[in-house]
């Protein structure tokens, strides 16, 4: 397994994101270790909220921060929130019931909902905003 790294396709160009996009790389690949390494359930459900709870509140600054300066996909990116936080409650709610849990599934989502995140939605409002002076 390789873990998420901090490259050039991570940066947003606002300081704040760009910093709480590191702590959730770095969240991320705690619980990821945990998965591959078999953690338990008990666990690998207090590093998944844990993720939730870090990814709620830096998507609650984001959407505060593109609402404020008036970003034209503001709508379209707290709807794109909405449905991965859905796929973090999902997860969560099978490790908490004992469902079959896939773990190479969620190995595979977990990096790849990162990345989507920061390179497709996130990048397009950093351009945005360091065109209007936000950094």
């Amino acid at each position: 397994m390789t873990l998420l790294t901090w490259s050039h396709e991570c940066i947003v160009g606002v300081q704040a994101m760009d910093d709480q996009h590191g702590i959730l790389m770095d969240t991320l690949n705690e619980l990821r270790v945990m998965l591959l390494h078999g953690g338990d359930r008990q666990c690998i459900s207090l590093q998944l909220e844990h993720l939730i709870e870090f990814t709620q509140m830096h998507f609650q600054s984001e959407e505060q921060l593109l609402q404020r300066e008036g970003f034209p996909g503001f709508e379209e990116h707290r709807t794109a929130h909405m449905h991965l936080l859905a796929k973090l409650y999902s997860a969560l709610e099978q490790v908490n019931h004992d469902e079959a849990l896939h773990f190479p599934s969620l190995l595979a989502f977990l990096p790849s909902w990162y990345m989507e995140h920061v390179e497709q939605l996130d990048q397009p409002y950093g351009v945005w905003l360091n065109d209007r002076g936000v950094f």
